[in-house]
């Protein structure tokens, strides 16, 4: 009777095997961080008119306002961030970042159809995959419309809201302004994200309550974890197709033995 053979061998099982362990380690080994501004044109006395939030993989670790000009640390990540260096560097530019987009909003104030006070939301992300930078982007909500979208990685603006058409027409001729948008999110934004990587790997668990910054920058994670359980379920498929093969190989050739010791 002739065989039937096998679609898969053992050598092709374990090369699956190992490529999707490869897969896993990459996927695992995935950060993000979100620096999400919030400026007024206008606030009471006493009242700060810049507020930051600082995100790593979506998990709030650093808050700033300009009343006070001081950058609050929360969780275990945040009192590591403490003390290092690099907390003067990210007191300062947070304050610089929010005054320069403090005046990007009066000057697009003209162009905001609203008569008081305007609002302007800033969502800076950057993320790291295997070791490298795979995106890096900004979200402009305009007083509580989601408006523009800024893909730094090739500098290409999406309009969300049409009303905001003209302002990204603007901002697109501002040759100096893309590049300041491209050097904080490609730059500074990755920079720290490499170095705060280790101390979040290092980290038994989150010690603050994931946050979901936005939709759109928010959804890296969440497909992250589906990723990482289809994975596990192919995983042990594979495993389960292997050590079948395994044992029917190891019958075939029992049984294959068995009429030459008769003989």
């Amino acid at each position: 009777v002739p065989r039937m053979p096998l679609t898969c061998s053992p050598v092709r099982l374990l090369l699956l095997l190992l490529l999707l362990l490869i897969a896993l380690e990459i996927m695992v080994g995935a950060h993000s961080l979100c620096f999400n501004f919030t400026i007024k044109s206008w606030s009471r006395p006493g009242q700060p008119w810049c507020e930051a939030q600082v995100f790593m993989n979506k998990n709030l670790f650093l808050q700033y306002d300009s009343d006070s000009n001081m950058v609050k640390s929360l969780g275990l990540l945040g009192k590591k961030v403490n003390a290092t260096s690099t907390w003067g560097e990210l007191t300062q530019m947070l304050g610089e970042v929010g005054r320069d987009l403090r005046m990007l909003l009066l000057d697009i104030k003209p162009q905001i159809k609203t008569g008081g006070p305007s609002t302007l939301q800033v969502e800076m992300l950057c993320q790291r995959e295997a070791e490298r930078c795979t995106g890096a982007s900004w979200q402009f909500t305009i007083n509580g419309e989601k408006s523009l979208l800024l893909d730094a990685m090739n500098m290409t603006w999406t309009v969300i809201n049409h009303e905001a058409s003209k302002i990204k027409e603007t901002w697109k001729k501002d040759r100096g302004l893309e590049k300041y948008f491209r050097k904080l999110s490609l730059g500074d934004c990755n920079h720290w994200l490499r170095e705060f990587s280790g101390d979040w790997e290092a980290m038994p668990e989150p010690t603050v309550s994931p946050v979901n910054v936005s939709d759109v920058h928010g959804s890296s994670s969440s497909l992250l974890d589906t990723w990482i359980i289809l994975g596990t379920f192919i995983l042990f498929v594979l495993m389960g197709i292997f050590l079948i093969y395994i044992r029917w190989q190891k019958g075939e050739w029992q049984a294959g033995l068995w009429p030459l010791k008769m003989s």
